[in-house]
């Protein structure tokens, strides 16, 4: 491309120095034939000063051109290089500092995004880790309890019995990772619609009734309102509320209250239930993925929860209450719009 841009200035400079000449003798011709004076020297000097004057001047401009091209494509160079190196899964960051703000700002871009997919990149490896130690756990004990019935060193009844419930278990858990991974996808789009909250949690409420009433747990529903109108991606927070309602039956004695707030700037929903509460040394890291509390499932309800109220730019809190059950709630603001996608 320099090269190209080279050969034509050089042509230009070219057809210029010939067309002026061709104009300078024509313009002595004519002054001839006016005035007869010998003009051999000054046609000689006027095409040797303007040749000379042209050649200096494209060398002088092609040097400048040079010099001004370099300063562009060199870092135009190494973005590239450094483009191609995040494409290769190199996420490492550059120091390059460029005088020119433009460059110096896509340079920036280029480095938020190398950390970006960085920490995307590491979250990743670190969830397959964790998934495939929990995928094995229940795999094993179904093998196991097999096995055991091939050889007959096991009652075939009790042997069954676990390998269903561990199937069971194993279910739940590749949904919650297919689930999880479709929430992390960073190509991943939502359509944020306008919906009645209070209506989804009502759903929420009817379909863990069944479960609530297995466990001899009440589910009260706790709204000031008949219906509040929200912008959001109504599946994602219906989910959030179902992992919630979930835990908490799992731990409540006999109540899980549900209530939702919408106060000037922000909604409130919040979980509570009079069991046990959360041990202090377990309430730092429940949130965390495949992080197992007491009773705990696989680890992965809460976190799905804590990503879903994330996505809406929203906030989530666990604490034990003064007569010693857990409580979770959610904010959410209320101009969510666009926020999950």
């Amino acid at each position: 491309m320099l090269s190209a841009f080279f050969l034509m200035l050089f042509l230009s400079f070219t057809l210029i120095a010939l067309f002026f000449n061709f104009y300078v003798r024509q313009h002595i011709e004519i002054s001839e034939v006016a005035r007869p004076v010998p003009t051999y020297n000054t046609r000689q000097n006027v095409l040797f000063f303007t040749l000379a004057f042209l050649y200096i001047t494209f060398f002088v401009t092609a040097a400048v051109t040079y010099y001004l091209s370099k300063t562009i494509t060199r870092p135009i160079e190494k973005l590239s290089a450094f483009a191609t190196k995040i494409g290769q899964g190199d996420f490492t960051q550059n120091d390059f500092g460029f005088k020119d703000d433009e460059f110096d700002n896509l340079n920036m871009a280029l480095n938020d995004t190398a950390r970006q997919l960085s920490i995307y990149d590491s979250n990743q490896k670190t969830f397959f880790q964790n998934a495939s130690h929990e995928l094995r756990t229940p795999l094993m004990s179904i093998q196991c309890h097999a096995e055991g019935i091939a050889v007959g060193i096991m009652d075939s009844k009790k042997a069954s019995e676990t390998i269903l419930d561990e199937t069971y278990r194993l279910s739940d858990l590749i949904t919650d990772l297919l689930y999880i991974s479709k929430i992390d996808n960073i190509t991943a789009a939502y359509a944020v619609v306008e919906v009645d909250l209070l209506e989804i949690l009502r759903s929420c409420v009817e379909r863990q009734q069944p479960i609530a009433e297995k466990n001899k747990v009440r589910i009260l529903p706790d709204f000031n309102e008949h219906s509040i109108d929200y912008e959001c991606v109504g599946e994602l927070i219906s989910r959030a509320v179902d992992n919630l309602l979930s835990n908490a039956i799992r731990y409540a004695s006999s109540e899980v209250l549900l209530s939702c707030r919408r106060e000037q700037h922000e909604i409130t929903i919040c979980v509570m239930d009079n069991g046990n509460g959360i041990k202090p040394e377990t309430l730092p890291f429940i949130f965390e993925r495949f992080y197992k509390g007491a009773n705990g499932n696989h680890g992965i309800g809460l976190s799905i929860v804590k990503s879903i109220v994330e996505q809406h730019h929203g906030s989530i809190k666990a604490k034990n209450t003064e007569n010693g059950g857990a409580e979770f709630t959610i904010t959410l603001p209320l101009k969510a719009g666009g926020s999950a996608e």
